[in-house]
């Protein structure tokens, strides 16, 4: 059994592909290319945390294709999760429905998790840094205790900083990584790594 991690699918969501050069021509080849490269890397007996942002558009729909995905799956709710406790109110009743929808389970905040020996935290904010000009939502981040944070929300901002690793999808080919290579990074130590120039968008569209 093998541990993944992945952040930022926004399946269904269109204004992404523009936001984030991501390579679709449509929302409707974007998702069938994000469940494809899910399930070819993952088993159906693996895990596979979820770093926030996993489904937008018409819920509804974008929702249930939790199910068609391999593995357990642990969300760590994101900002455009339905269910992310920083909704407040309007969270209500969709921890349930994601549950409903395929989840195993359903992580609010920050959590912490061993990776080849090494304990990371699991958030979907970083500690500092944004996909968009300004810090948001810096009241829902972890504080920076020196310890490494596996991270989305960023896009392709960056792959690497320092000990933040972002496992969103566009810094990882659109697919998830394993525990080995996330446990790799840590034992070749902080570094700043961007997403390869081929992702790097002008942020000309909305998203966050």
């Amino acid at each position: 059994m093998t541990t993944w991690f992945t952040a930022d699918l926004h399946l269904g969501h269109r204004n992404i592909i523009d936001y984030c050069n991501r390579p679709f021509r449509d929302v409707d080849a974007m998702n069938d290319a994000l469940i494809d490269n899910w399930n070819e890397m993952v088993a159906t007996d693996d895990t596979v945390w979820v770093v926030g942002d996993f489904a937008l558009g018409k819920i509804a729909d974008t929702l249930p294709m939790a199910q068609a995905l391999h593995g357990r799956k642990i969300l760590v709710a994101g900002n455009h999760d339905r269910c992310w406790a920083g909704h407040g109110r309007r969270a209500d009743g969709w921890t349930e429905r994601y549950l409903d929808a395929g989840f195993d389970k359903v992580v609010q905040g920050s959590t912490r998790v061993d990776v080849g020996g090494t304990t990371v935290v699991v958030c979907h904010f970083p500690y500092r840094g944004d996909s968009q000009h300004h810090d948001r939502f810096v009241e829902r981040r972890p504080m920076d205790k020196g310890e490494w944070l596996l991270h989305g929300h960023v896009h392709d901002r960056w792959a690497q900083e320092g000990r933040m690793i972002n496992v969103g999808v566009d810094a990882t080919g659109y697919r998830p990584v394993d525990s080995a290579v996330i446990a790799g990074i840590i034992r070749a130590g902080p570094a700043q790594q961007s997403v390869p120039e081929a992702n790097v968008s002008d942020r000309s569209a909305t998203s966050g």
